[in-house]
Parts: C-alpha cells; sequence; structure tokens
C-alpha cells in the first residue's frame, strides 16, 4: 500500500468512526434521552448537533495526521478529543435494567481512550507485547465490549420505555433519518477527499508521506 493511500484508509476509518456515533445519536433520540428532554429542544437538536459533531470528529482526525512529524503530542490530543465526547446524553427517567449497561458503556469507552493515548502496557515493557497484549489490541477488545453493553442497554430501554415514548413521542420518519444520514456520508466523504487533496499539495506533505515508507524507500540526501 502506498504512503497515500495508507493515509486516505485513516481518513475513512475516521469517516466511518464519526458516521457510527451519528448512528448512536439516532438510537438514544428515539428510546434513551431523558424523560424531561422528550419533545423538548434538546430532544429536536439532538440529531442535528450529532451530525455537525460527525463533521468535527472527521476534521480533527484527519487535521492531525497533518501535524505527527512536527507536533506529534498535538496530534494525539487531536485525535483523542475527536471521539472523547460521552455520546449519551444522561439518564434521568426510571431505573430500569438498561441503566447498567449504560454504565458499562462509558466505563470501557473510557478505558478505551485510556489505552489509546496511554500505550500501556507495551511503554513499560517494551518488545515484549508486539504480538499479545498489545494496547491497540486491548483497545479494540474494549470497544467492542463497551459496544456490546452499548447495543444492550439501548435494547432494554426499547422494550422498557416503548409504551411510554409512543404516548409521548412521535415515531422517527425512515426518510428523514436516511436523508440526514446520506447528508452526513456526503459531508464526511467531502471532507476525506478535501484532507486527501491536502496531503497532495500541502508543502509539507512529501514529508508526511515520506514519513511512512520503510527506511529502504525514503529518498537518500546527497
Amino acid at each position: 500500500m502506498s504512503p497515500l493511500a495508507r493515509h486516505v484508509c485513516y481518513f475513512l476509518d475516521y469517516g466511518a468512526l464519526s458516521l457510527y456515533s451519528l448512528g448512536c445519536a439516532f438510537t438514544y433520540s428515539a428510546y434513551a434521552l431523558p424523560d424531561r428532554w422528550v419533545n423538548g429542544p434538546l430532544h429536536r437538536c439532538f440529531v442535528p448537533v450529532a451530525t455537525f459533531n460527525s463533521f468535527v470528529c472527521t476534521s480533527l482526525s484527519c487535521y492531525s495526521r497533518f501535524l505527527e512529524l512536527e507536533c506529534p503530542s498535538t496530534s494525539k490530543i487531536l485525535r483523542t478529543t475527536a471521539f472523547l465526547w460521552v455520546r449519551h446524553p444522561g439518564h434521568d427517567c426510571a431505573w430500569n435494567d438498561s441503566v447498567a449497561g449504560y454504565f458499562y458503556h462509558l466505563f470501557f469507552a473510557a478505558l478505551t481512550g485510556f489505552l489509546f493515548a496511554s500505550h500501556l502496557p507495551e511503554r513499560l515493557a517494551p518488545g515484549r507485547f508486539d504480538f499479545i497484549g498489545h494496547s491497540h489490541q486491548l483497545f479494540h477488545v474494549c470497544a467492542v465490549l463497551g459496544t456490546h453493553f452499548q447495543l444492550e442497554a439501548v435494547l432494554g430501554d426499547m422494550r422498557a420505555r416503548r409504551a411510554w415514548l409512543s404516548a409521548r413521542a412521535p415515531a422517527a420518519a425512515a426518510a428523514h433519518t436516511f436523508a440526514v444520514l446520506g447528508a452526513a456520508l456526503l459531508g464526511n466523504l467531502a471532507l476525506i477527499g478535501l484532507f486527501a487533496a491536502a496531503l497532495v499539495r500541502a508543502p509539507s506533505a512529501s514529508l508526511i508521506l515520506q514519513s511512512s515508507l520503510p527506511e529502504a524507500e525514503r529518498p537518500k540526501d546527497k
């Protein structure tokens, strides 16, 4: 894979994560918002704000790759901050079995971010966790566990609050949901295209791309 393709694949990965966050917003808006938010201004703004947030996440993450060489710490902070927002709005409705699931979800989400930022345990024993126990492996395990508890919690809310929500909140139209999702998809693809073009045209692009090449393939100074 060429260095340019590698960076573009990272951009696509960031866009996919942003769209995942928007998907979470759809389900939370439908089933998991606190009782006092339902049909209120925050309920009406929740999905539009989440759509805008998906653009912010993609932009920050893609931009962070331009800072990897000169400001690696800033690059890491931007990339972590982009997906640090807690996407569950709170839960002050009646206690049910799903509440524990949300707590587990938030715990594993926080642990995922910690592993991503800290590079533990391999930084304590370099070379010993290259194949098993690397932070990136643990990062994905925690992310999957967090997603599992998130899904179980949303399904629990859907079952427990279906009658209450049906009487108080209009059901979301499928056409509207797909329209918002389509607009977010196109917007994120446009952002990825802009950053990919900037990667080629930016003055520092050659250094960014060369840093991704194996040592033997990098141009030698004469």
